[in-house]
């Protein structure tokens, strides 16, 4: 399998154990041994899942403070999945730098499509390109040169 799809599998895997995290208040050490025990990981970028399933909540207030600039409602009226969507692409701006802003976007409104409420993909188009903007104005930049 390649590892891109991997990746994605392990994206959207992360939707879902984030969401638990916010809603459900659950243990991450718990969310990723139910992630394991549940599926198959060996199609999905277990070192990604973990990095970011860690990562968010250790820098939640950076990854937070990344987005709400550019919401335009309060970030806890924002649906729990949507909000899940744009933590793990926040943190893919800004800690995955290997990973291209185009794909840290597409990904996020793919994810908002499969999972998101009806719409919600437009609202996370919106935000998380004024995101890129902001976070990788070197690569937005060379990109609207080429």
């Amino acid at each position: 399998m390649s590892k891109p799809k991997q990746k994605q599998k392990a994206r959207r895997m992360l939707v879902q154990a984030l969401y638990s995290w916010d809603v459900g208040g659950t243990d991450l050490v718990n969310i990723e041994a139910e992630f394991h025990s549940d599926n198959d990981m060996s199609k999905v970028d277990v070192t990604l899942f973990h990095n970011i399933l860690y990562g968010v909540p250790k820098n939640l207030a950076e990854i937070d403070g990344t987005y709400e600039p550019f919401l335009d409602r309060e970030n806890k009226q924002l649906d729990p999945v949507s909000r899940a969507v744009l933590r793990l692409s926040s943190y893919e701006m800004l800690y995955t730098i290997d990973v291209p802003y185009k794909v840290v976007i597409n990904e996020g409104v793919n994810l908002a499509k499969t999972y998101g409420p009806t719409d919600a993909y437009k609202f996370i188009n919106g935000v998380l390109d004024k995101v890129a903007i902001e976070k990788r104005a070197v690569e937005v930049a060379a990109n609207r040169r080429a």
